[in-house]
Protein backbone atom coordinates (compact mmCIF):
# COMPACT_ATOMS: atom_id res chain seq x y z
CA UNK A 1 0.00 0.00 0.00
CA UNK A 2 1.44 3.42 -0.97
CA UNK A 3 2.50 5.72 1.85
CA UNK A 4 0.66 8.97 2.63
CA UNK A 5 3.62 10.96 1.31
CA UNK A 6 3.46 9.08 -2.01
CA UNK A 7 -0.29 9.66 -2.27
CA UNK A 8 0.22 13.36 -1.58
CA UNK A 9 3.05 13.66 -4.13
CA UNK A 10 1.00 11.75 -6.72
CA UNK A 11 -1.93 14.15 -6.21
CA UNK A 12 0.28 17.26 -6.25
CA UNK A 13 2.23 16.31 -9.37
CA UNK A 14 -0.90 15.14 -11.21
CA UNK A 15 -2.68 18.43 -10.45
CA UNK A 16 0.32 20.45 -11.64
CA UNK A 17 0.58 18.33 -14.81
CA UNK A 18 -3.06 19.02 -15.68
CA UNK A 19 -2.78 22.72 -14.86
CA UNK A 20 0.35 23.17 -16.99
CA UNK A 21 -1.27 21.27 -19.87
CA UNK A 22 -4.08 23.83 -19.71
CA UNK A 23 -1.47 26.63 -19.62
CA UNK A 24 0.16 25.22 -22.75
CA UNK A 25 -3.20 24.91 -24.50
CA UNK A 26 -4.17 28.49 -23.60
CA UNK A 27 -0.81 29.87 -24.73
CA UNK A 28 -0.98 28.09 -28.08
CA UNK A 29 -4.67 28.86 -28.66
CA UNK A 30 -3.94 32.56 -28.13
CA UNK A 31 -2.10 32.48 -31.47
CA UNK A 32 -5.31 31.43 -33.22
CA UNK A 33 -7.49 33.96 -31.42
CA UNK A 34 -5.18 36.95 -31.94
CA UNK A 35 -3.48 35.76 -35.17
CA UNK A 36 -0.19 36.61 -33.49
CA UNK A 37 1.92 35.81 -30.45
CA UNK A 38 0.95 38.82 -28.36
CA UNK A 39 -2.03 37.33 -26.51
CA UNK A 40 -0.30 34.66 -24.42
CA UNK A 41 -0.30 36.66 -21.19
CA UNK A 42 -3.98 37.58 -21.48
CA UNK A 43 -4.86 33.92 -22.10
CA UNK A 44 -2.59 32.07 -19.69
CA UNK A 45 -0.90 34.62 -17.42
CA UNK A 46 -3.16 34.25 -14.37
CA UNK A 47 -3.10 30.46 -14.40
CA UNK A 48 0.66 30.36 -14.85
CA UNK A 49 1.02 32.79 -11.94
CA UNK A 50 -1.11 30.48 -9.77
CA UNK A 51 0.85 27.36 -10.79
CA UNK A 52 4.10 29.14 -10.04
CA UNK A 53 2.96 30.29 -6.60
CA UNK A 54 1.84 26.76 -5.71
CA UNK A 55 5.21 25.42 -6.92
CA UNK A 56 6.86 26.92 -3.82
CA UNK A 57 5.67 23.71 -2.17
CA UNK A 58 8.50 21.98 -4.05
CA UNK A 59 11.04 24.03 -2.12
CA UNK A 60 9.32 22.89 1.10
CA UNK A 61 9.27 19.27 -0.14
CA UNK A 62 13.05 19.40 -0.51
CA UNK A 63 13.56 21.20 2.81
CA UNK A 64 11.67 18.58 4.84
CA UNK A 65 13.12 15.62 2.95
CA UNK A 66 9.92 14.60 1.23
CA UNK A 67 11.89 14.48 -2.05
CA UNK A 68 15.69 14.25 -2.52
CA UNK A 69 16.02 17.47 -4.54
CA UNK A 70 17.36 19.62 -1.70
CA UNK A 71 16.51 23.31 -1.35
CA UNK A 72 19.00 25.48 -3.25
CA UNK A 73 18.33 24.50 -6.88
CA UNK A 74 14.50 24.30 -6.52
CA UNK A 75 14.55 27.70 -4.78
CA UNK A 76 16.69 29.23 -7.54
CA UNK A 77 14.39 27.88 -10.24
CA UNK A 78 11.26 28.99 -8.41
CA UNK A 79 12.63 32.45 -7.63
CA UNK A 80 13.78 33.05 -11.22
CA UNK A 81 10.41 32.23 -12.74
CA UNK A 82 8.44 33.95 -9.98
CA UNK A 83 10.42 37.16 -10.38
CA UNK A 84 9.80 37.06 -14.14
CA UNK A 85 6.03 36.52 -13.80
CA UNK A 86 5.92 39.25 -11.12
CA UNK A 87 7.58 41.66 -13.56
CA UNK A 88 4.99 40.76 -16.21
CA UNK A 89 2.10 41.31 -13.79
CA UNK A 90 3.42 44.69 -12.68
CA UNK A 91 4.41 45.96 -16.13
CA UNK A 92 1.42 45.89 -18.48
CA UNK A 93 3.47 47.47 -21.24
CA UNK A 94 5.48 44.28 -21.79
CA UNK A 95 2.68 41.73 -21.60
CA UNK A 96 2.31 41.54 -25.38
CA UNK A 97 5.98 40.95 -26.12
CA UNK A 98 6.73 37.84 -28.24
CA UNK A 99 9.11 36.85 -25.44
CA UNK A 100 6.11 36.21 -23.17
CA UNK A 101 4.72 33.65 -25.62
CA UNK A 102 8.14 32.01 -26.04
CA UNK A 103 8.66 31.84 -22.28
CA UNK A 104 5.19 30.50 -21.52
CA UNK A 105 5.46 27.77 -24.15
CA UNK A 106 8.97 26.73 -22.99
CA UNK A 107 7.84 26.63 -19.34
CA UNK A 108 4.63 24.77 -20.12
CA UNK A 109 6.19 22.07 -22.30
CA UNK A 110 8.89 21.40 -19.71
CA UNK A 111 6.29 21.05 -16.95
CA UNK A 112 3.96 18.89 -19.05
CA UNK A 113 6.91 16.48 -19.21
CA UNK A 114 8.31 16.93 -15.69
CA UNK A 115 5.18 16.56 -13.57
CA UNK A 116 3.83 13.38 -15.24
CA UNK A 117 7.32 11.89 -14.81
CA UNK A 118 7.22 12.65 -11.09
CA UNK A 119 3.62 11.45 -10.74
CA UNK A 120 4.27 8.10 -12.45
CA UNK A 121 7.44 7.57 -10.42
CA UNK A 122 5.28 7.83 -7.30
CA UNK A 123 3.51 4.63 -8.37
CA UNK A 124 6.60 3.03 -9.88
CA UNK A 125 5.33 2.88 -13.45
CA UNK A 126 7.13 5.63 -15.36
CA UNK A 127 8.00 4.51 -18.92
CA UNK A 128 11.66 4.86 -19.95
CA UNK A 129 10.80 7.21 -22.84
CA UNK A 130 9.23 9.70 -20.42
CA UNK A 131 12.28 9.55 -18.17
CA UNK A 132 14.44 10.20 -21.24
CA UNK A 133 12.29 13.21 -22.19
CA UNK A 134 12.36 14.50 -18.61
CA UNK A 135 16.15 14.58 -18.60
CA UNK A 136 16.68 15.59 -22.24
CA UNK A 137 13.98 18.10 -23.21
CA UNK A 138 15.60 20.83 -21.11
CA UNK A 139 18.54 20.85 -23.54
CA UNK A 140 16.18 22.39 -26.10
CA UNK A 141 13.67 24.16 -23.84
CA UNK A 142 15.97 25.82 -21.31
CA UNK A 143 17.77 28.26 -23.67
CA UNK A 144 14.56 29.86 -25.11
CA UNK A 145 13.00 29.91 -21.64
CA UNK A 146 16.03 31.61 -20.12
CA UNK A 147 16.35 33.94 -23.10
CA UNK A 148 12.68 34.86 -22.90
CA UNK A 149 12.90 35.62 -19.18
CA UNK A 150 15.95 37.84 -19.74
CA UNK A 151 14.30 39.64 -22.65
CA UNK A 152 11.16 40.32 -20.58
CA UNK A 153 13.07 41.70 -17.59
CA UNK A 154 15.33 43.83 -19.77
CA UNK A 155 12.40 45.42 -21.61
CA UNK A 156 10.62 46.05 -18.31
CA UNK A 157 13.46 48.16 -16.89
CA UNK A 158 12.37 51.59 -18.24
CA UNK A 159 8.80 51.07 -17.01
CA UNK A 160 9.84 49.78 -13.59
CA UNK A 161 12.12 52.78 -13.14
CA UNK A 162 9.02 55.01 -13.28
CA UNK A 163 7.09 52.90 -10.77
CA UNK A 164 9.76 51.85 -8.27
CA UNK A 165 13.41 52.80 -8.41
CA UNK A 166 14.32 50.28 -5.70
CA UNK A 167 12.85 47.38 -7.68
CA UNK A 168 14.49 48.74 -10.84
CA UNK A 169 17.86 48.57 -9.05
CA UNK A 170 17.12 45.05 -7.80
CA UNK A 171 16.22 43.92 -11.31
CA UNK A 172 19.45 45.39 -12.69
CA UNK A 173 21.38 43.26 -10.20
CA UNK A 174 19.30 40.21 -11.12
CA UNK A 175 19.99 40.71 -14.83
CA UNK A 176 23.70 41.06 -14.14
CA UNK A 177 23.77 37.79 -12.18
CA UNK A 178 21.21 35.94 -14.31
CA UNK A 179 23.57 34.30 -16.83
CA UNK A 180 25.74 32.90 -14.02
CA UNK A 181 22.74 31.60 -12.03
CA UNK A 182 21.13 30.08 -15.14
CA UNK A 183 24.39 28.39 -16.07
CA UNK A 184 24.61 26.90 -12.56
CA UNK A 185 21.08 25.47 -12.86
CA UNK A 186 21.73 24.24 -16.41
CA UNK A 187 24.94 22.42 -15.40
CA UNK A 188 23.12 20.88 -12.45
CA UNK A 189 20.48 19.54 -14.87
CA UNK A 190 23.18 18.19 -17.19
CA UNK A 191 24.73 16.37 -14.21
CA UNK A 192 21.31 15.00 -13.26
CA UNK A 193 20.79 13.82 -16.83
CA UNK A 194 24.03 11.84 -16.80
CA UNK A 195 23.13 10.27 -13.48
CA UNK A 196 19.50 9.35 -14.26
CA UNK A 197 19.98 8.19 -17.84
CA UNK A 198 23.14 6.34 -16.89
CA UNK A 199 21.13 4.32 -14.36
CA UNK A 200 18.50 3.66 -17.03
CA UNK A 201 21.15 2.35 -19.45
CA UNK A 202 22.55 0.01 -16.77
CA UNK A 203 19.06 -1.44 -16.17
CA UNK A 204 18.64 -2.11 -19.91
CA UNK A 205 21.98 -3.97 -20.05
CA UNK A 206 20.89 -6.20 -17.21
Amino acid sequence: MPSLSNIYLLAYNSAQAIAWAVCLSLSLSSVLSTKGVNGAYASAGNLIYLCQMVAFLEVIHGAIGLVPSGVVIPLMQWAGRTNCIFVMRQTHEIQQLPAVFITFVAWSISEVIRYPNYALNCIGSCPPWLTYLRYSAFLVLYPPGMGGETWIMYHALPFLKKYSFSYYTFLMVVLFCYPILCLKVYLHMVKQRRSKLGKQDKKKKR
